[in-house]
Parts: C-alpha cells; structure tokens; sequence
C-alpha cells in the first residue's frame, strides 16, 4: 500500500485512533492512519520481525465477527498473494487479531490516480493511456490467475514517486460480496458505483469484463476529467450504468479521434458480448490506439471499424418476426422491475422506487425467474413473438353436457387437497424449529433440546476468546434452522481461550527449540547470540517471553543462542607500565603471572617482557609478564685510599666497575690514591663509572 502522498486526516483522527500505537499479531507496530474508507482503515505499520515499514489495511468493526466472512477474507488474501506482478500492491501477510481482521502489503509512497486525476484531467490520449496500460497489465496477469478485481478505481491505483503504477486491493471485494448478493454486508452493493459494471447492479455477479468496464470508465475520466454517469444518488448513478451508454469523450473533449471514441466504447459495452472479454485483449487494443497515436494518425478507418460496436440489430436479419427490444429501457433486470416496464412508455429515469428495490432484494435463481435473460446482457435483444392465434368456435348447435366434467373436477380437487396436505406435511409439519443453546452448559443445552423433541451429539470441541470452557460455541443446525422431530443436532462446546506455554529451551540446539515452540503452537521470532563460557556453541541460553509464560498461539517467541566461548584479543605490553598491564589484562578474564628481573635497559616497573605478546585468548587463559626492577646496585668497594692505584683499578674492575683515573689540584706524582667518586659504601648500578683521584 502506500502514504497516498497526504497526511492523515487530521491530528485528531490519529490520535484518537484506538489502532495507532497497537501491535497486530504480536508483530506489526501501527504507526499512522493514512486513509479510511468504506470497508476498511490503511494504517502505516512497521514489521518488527522483517524490521521493514508495510502498509496494513484493517477492515472495520463488524465484517471480521462472521466466520464466513473471516474465511473468505483469508481465501481471497493467499489468491491475491499468489500474483506476482511489478504493477499488483504485494500482499505480505493477513490475519485476525482478537476479531481485528488486516492485511499486510507493501508500502508504495507516492500518491492515487485520483490526484492525478484532480491535477491533469483532461488529459492527452497518449498520456491517459499511457496510464491505463499498467493498470491492464496488472488485470491481465490476474485474469490469466483466475482472480477478479471487482473495485478498480481511482483511489485503489497508486503511483510510486518513481513513476511505478500499482494496483492495490486485489481480492478484496470478492471477500466482501462473497461471489454472490452481499450477505456480509447487509444488502450493500459492493464496488464504487461510479465504475460498477451493469452485471453487478443486475445480478451481483461477474467475470473480467467487469473490471474491463471499470478501467473504460476510468480512461474515460482521464480523457475528459468527468464522470460518464452523474446522479443525485448512488442507485441514479447504477441505474444509468444500465439503461445509458457511456458517451463518447469527444462530445467532451472535442478533437478526439473517432478510434479513441471506439475504444472507451468497445471497454464500456453494455452488452457483455461486445465487451473485450479479460484484461489481455483490452490491452492489446490499448496497445493498437497508442502505436496510432504516436504515429500521429489523426483517423484510421480500418481501427475505428475493428473497435466499434454493433449496437443495433440489421432489421433484414430481424426478419418478419416483429419488434425488436432495442429500447436501452427494456433491460430485464428483475421479476419484479420487469412488471413495472412498458414498451411503449419512457419510465423517467429518476424516479428510482422500484429500481432501488430492485437492488436490495436477493435476486431470483433461474428456476424461480423462468422469463427472465438467463446470461446477463444489458440489452434483450430477442424478437418479440407474435401472440398465439386462437381459433374462433363457429358451431351454432349447443354441445351435450357430459357428467365427466364434474367428476373430473372432484378428483382434481382431491388431489390437489391431498397434494397439499401432503406438501404441508413432508415440507412443514414434520418439522421443528432448533432452539437457541449457544452459550449454555451441557445440561442446559440438553434440557432445551430435549423440550423441544430433538436428540444432541457433541462435534468436535473447539477453542473461543469469546465463550468460557465447556459451554456451546455452536450447533448444527443453528437457532432457528428447520429439523425434523426426534432429529439430532451437533454441539460444538468451547475450550476456552487457546492458550499455550511457552516450553522450556535452555539446552537444546537452536533447531530442537524452534521445533518445541512450533510443537506448542507458536511462532519462532529471531535468534539473538550471545557468548557464554560455559554453554557451547549453538545451544539455546533462555527465550523471550521466558519459559512458562502463557501466550496466545502463533505468539512471537525469541530465542537466545550461545555463540560459544568469546574471543579476547591482547596487545603487546611490553616496555609499558606493568601495574597498567596487569590490570588490563585481569579485567578481560585472563590470569595475569609475573616475574622481575633487573634490567640494564628497561626502567624499573616496566614490563621486560609478555607471554604470549598478542593474539586471541579466551577467559581464564594465561598471560606472563616479566617486570623489571631496574639495573642491578653494587657496593663501591672501601679501603682503596692510600692504595696504589692498580691495585684500586682491580678491585673496581672485579666488582663490575668501569675505572677513570684523575689527579688532584696539587697532584705530586706520587701514584696513590687520594678520594673515589662515589664515595666507598655507595651503591650504584653495575656498570657505572667509578672515578680514581690520585695524588
């Protein structure tokens, strides 16, 4: 679906939307309100499991509370999802949420035809077909799946701000009407009437055609910017789709060429068989009109002719059988519109009493409306016979009574009595009407039914949100249903809410729990990992919602999977401060050993060097640090004053000293030892410089 390029309809009607902020079936988080019509809201919605944003049509209270209706509904949604077309809305998902009947489909934002319309009609040929031709491609590829539109218009055709044309809502009709005269929705038509085809007001029944019909009427409007039919209600609209051609745009639009005329005529025939019969040969006349078009060609006899309708029978095939019902206004609609209806009088095409009855009451089956056109056409053509001749008596003399004839009459009179009672007996008498026991216990139940003369045998239980356990959910036959005396009916009893716990998953494989949450009737979500010391690789930590919890079936259970033990990546520390090493390396998991050593090189609190120096480890893993505790201190050695300075040189030497010799201010050439630099007793660094003063 799509933001039908506008903002929703006000502040208020969001906010006061008891849907926005609420999430469908456990997974779609509505936004938004874009648009509201007759059957439904379009709400922007985001899919928490796709994490992508989708549009979600929800039909409104009262359609999703029949059964019947909810079965359709999802029958026509998974034929609408089958299609597979790059001009269909795509249809993602569709469900019931406590009674909340939707439908998941893409987000196209952009805007409707009905913009366009508004802005551009009346528009170039080229360009209105231009925009038809997706439209049809999208019917076409329908048509060959065996799925009818049933409500092409403006509003349910979108363009994508890329220029994309999309056809929304396949389906949907068809789950409202229910292929026959809309018992979903209380004797309401179901299409927009502006582009319902005559088939639909008659009967409430189509093929393709009808949604060839609607796109004639649509190309119609974006040629001339009007609608073909105008009222001053809904029934005056339908009742011209049936009794009045679509005019032809050039009365509109001058200019036109007479082959564009030819075509809206052709799609919006009355006369189903001089209507294309699908999308496909519709388009391939599209595909004719706008070749001729971009050619230039103003006139094409031979395309006019191929596209014009034969609207009238010749009068020499007509023969001499009498007149011929060409009279638009000898449409036979219905039993009881048709007893309304005179040949020789023009009905005023306002006055839509019985033509509004007409549409509110069930259509009569063939074999109740023997006179009536048994395929629908808008036209009935067939000749009118002439009336019987009936031969004149001409015998003057008085016929001989016979006593036959009263004898006759009494045994037809008892037959017919007999045939009543028996009619009255085998059709009414014997039969009984079902009480009422939805909602009562078992005895109640039995106790009713056994009143009223009739048996019971328990079906099947089924689950209910709505009726407590162990009371009816349903009979068969229902409240009010004729029975015979003394039959049976079947009870259905509840079992209550559907409820199911969410099953314990720790320790299993990710494929073991998926299987225990599909086993207990719910929806398998996502696999979030999460490392773990101590749980290997692919096994399941916990769920969420947690194990125990009571949920609804198909409810969203997310797992949590272990990704085993996590790595830990380390650095070199070396000629780094050790503490600072130590530290790091402990709070990442790993057990941190150490050993000092002196060190000529390295200062002392520094790290010497580390074991291993990088790579990846995991918690508990080892790493050795060797500390430095600087360079290592010696003694200057005492008693060397008044020695001879070759014997000092040894003993410095020997004990790791380095030896300079130096004399003093007042030196006398003696050769003995005056002071040391440092001073005996001093410790320093092995290595160091010791400095001999001589006198």
């Amino acid at each position: 679906m799509q933001s039908h390029g506008r903002a929703p309809a006000g502040p208020g009607a969001t906010l006061n939307d008891p849907l926005v902020g609420r999430l469908l079936d456990g997974r779609y988080r509505i936004i938004a309100r874009i648009a509201r019509g007759g059957m439904a809201g379009v709400y922007e919605a985001t899919d928490l499991r796709l994490d992508r944003q989708c549009a979600v049509k929800v039909m409104h209270a009262g359609l999703g509370d029949d059964e019947e209706f909810a079965a359709r509904f999802v029958r026509e949604a998974r034929s609408a999802a089958r299609l597979d077309h790059p001009n269909v809305v795509a249809v993602f998902d569709q469900g019931d949420d406590d009674g909340t009947v939707f439908l998941v489909m893409e987000y196209v934002v952009g805007h409707t035809l009905r913009d366009v319309i508004r802005k551009e009609s009346p528009m170039a040929p080229s360009r209105a077909l231009a925009l038809v031709e997706p439209i049809l491609s999208a019917l076409a590829s329908a048509h060959r799946a065996g799925l009818i539109h049933r409500d092409i218009k403006p509003e349910n055709v979108l363009i994508a701000d890329d220029g994309r044309v999309k056809v929304a809502d396949f389906g949907l009709a068809k789950a409202v009407s229910a292929d026959t005269q809309h018992t979903a929705t209380g004797g309401v038509l179901i299409g927009t009437v502006s582009y319902l085809a005559p088939e639909l007001v008659i009967d409430g029944r189509s093929d393709a055609r009808a949604d060839v019909y609607a796109v004639g009427v649509l190309l119609y409007e974006l040629l001339t910017g009007t609608k073909p039919h105008e009222g001053e209600s809904p029934i005056q609209v339908a009742y011209k789709h049936v009794h009045e051609d679509v005019p032809a745009p050039s009365l509109v639009v001058p200019g036109l060429p007479a082959y564009v005329d030819a075509l809206v005529a052709r799609a919006t025939a009355r006369d189903l068989d001089q209507r294309p019969a699908d999308a496909s040969v519709l388009l391939h006349q599209v595909h004719r009109v706008a070749q001729a078009l971009r050619d230039g060609v103003r006139e094409d006899d031979d395309l006019t002719a191929d596209l014009a309708l034969a609207r009238h029978f010749d009068q020499e095939d007509a023969g001499d059988q009498g007149n011929v019902a060409t009279d638009t206004m000898r449409v036979d609609l219905h039993g009881d519109l048709r007893e309304h209806q005179r040949e020789d009088t023009e009905p005023d095409p306002y006055d839509l009493d019985e033509f509004a009855r007409m549409m509110s009451t069930e259509v009569a089956e063939p074999a109740e409306a023997a006179a009536a056109v048994h395929r629908t056409t808008a036209i009935d053509r067939r000749p009118v016979p002439p009336p019987p001749h009936v031969p004149r008596i001409t015998s003057a003399r008085r016929p001989r009574r016979s006593r036959r004839g009263p004898v006759l009459l009494l045994l037809a009179l008892l037959l017919v009595i007999g045939g009543g009672v028996g009619a009255w007996w085998f059709g009414w008498a014997r039969y009984t009407s079902t009480p009422g026991v939805l909602g009562l216990t078992a005895t109640a139940a039995e106790h009713k039914l056994d009143s009223a003369g009739l048996e019971f045998e328990i079906g099947d239980a089924a689950f209910s949100e709505t009726v407590p356990k162990g009371r009816v959910l349903s009979a068969d036959p229902g409240a009010g249903d004729r029975v015979l005396d003394g039959g049976t009916v079947t009870l259905v009893f509840s079992l209550g809410k559907e409820r199911y716990d969410v099953p314990t998953t720790k320790g299993l494989t990710e494929d073991q729990a998926q299987d225990a949450l599909l086993g207990m009737h719910l929806a398998f979500g996502k696999s979030i990992g999460r490392w773990s010391e101590t749980v290997p690789e692919g096994v399941v930590l916990r769920s969420d919602p947690p194990a125990g919890q009571t949920l609804k079936p198909d409810t969203v259970v997310d797992l949590y999977v272990s990704k085993g033990r996590k790595p830990l990546t380390i650095k070199n520390w070396t000629g780094k401060d050790a503490e600072a090493a130590q530290a790091a390396l402990e709070k990442k998991g790993l057990e941190v050993t150490t050993k000092e050593e002196y060190s000529d090189e390295v200062p002392e609190g520094k790290v010497i060097s580390q074991d291993p120096v990088d790579g990846t480890l995991y918690r508990g893993d080892e790493v050795s640090l060797v500390v430095s505790l600087g360079p290592e201190l010696i003694e200057v050695p005492g008693g060397l004053r008044a020695s001879g300075w070759e014997h000092a040189q040894e003993v410095l030497e020997a004990a790791g000293f380095h030896v300079e010799i130096a004399h003093v201010d007042n030196y006398l050439g003696l050769g003995f030892v005056y002071d040391t630099d440092p001073d005996s007793g001093t410790m320093i660094p092995r290595g160091s410089t010791v400095t001999l003063y001589l006198i």
